[in-house]
């Protein structure tokens, strides 16, 4: 596949989250499906691209309807000259290699724990790596995560290298989907 096929053009509006958390500055972008299906994957991809023509490199999250949906800094709106509401032109590409997710401080400590779990982590790909990783952070209480995270250190001690039972679209389990848009 060349360049220029793995590149897909579109715009979107940019919508303001409905609850945006700590920072009420971001908003987001949710991907047409046919770009969404050029992609290598259902779950977290990275992609590289240009917001009306300024260049950037961000993580795609699964919206659970097989598709994508991209966050946008208040930073990238900016520098794109953009805000929330207007309708912003979108060129993404996958990137090359995957770049390696950064470790959780809980399931680093976990893995530096048990020697075992971490070799196996350490033999696993970037992309087992970060299905790990969505899984534990995917988890809505502590106490779920806690266990997630005791189950992925035996998992990986026991030469499991990749996540069993995870829907990493979110299509299944409904885990994972793009933020509510205000009105």
């Amino acid at each position: 596949m060349n360049h220029v096929e793995r590149s897909s053009r579109f715009e979107a509006k940019l919508l303001r989250p409905a609850k945006p958390g700590g920072d009420a500055s971001w908003t987001f972008v949710v991907l047409p499906k046919q770009v969404s299906e050029k992609l290598p994957r259902r779950g977290r991809t990275t992609v590289e691209g240009t917001i009306n023509g300024f260049y950037f490199q961000a993580t795609l999250e699964p919206d659970g309807q097989l598709s994508h949906w991209l966050p946008v800094s208040g930073a990238l709106q900016e520098a794109a000259g953009a805000g929330s509401g207007d309708v912003v032109a979108l060129e993404i590409r996958p990137v090359e290699k995957e770049p390696e997710p950064e470790i959780p401080p809980d399931l680093e400590r976990a893995l530096a724990a048990a020697p075992e779990a971490r070799a196996v982590w350490d033999a696993t790909t970037t992309i087992a790596r970060l299905d790990w990783i969505h899984w534990i952070t995917s988890a809505k209480q502590s106490r779920t995560r806690a266990k997630r995270i005791g189950d992925a250190c035996d998992m990986l001690a026991s030469g499991k290298k990749r996540v069993c039972c995870f829907d990493q679209s979110g299509y299944y389990s409904k885990a994972f989907r793009a933020p509510e848009a205000a009105d």
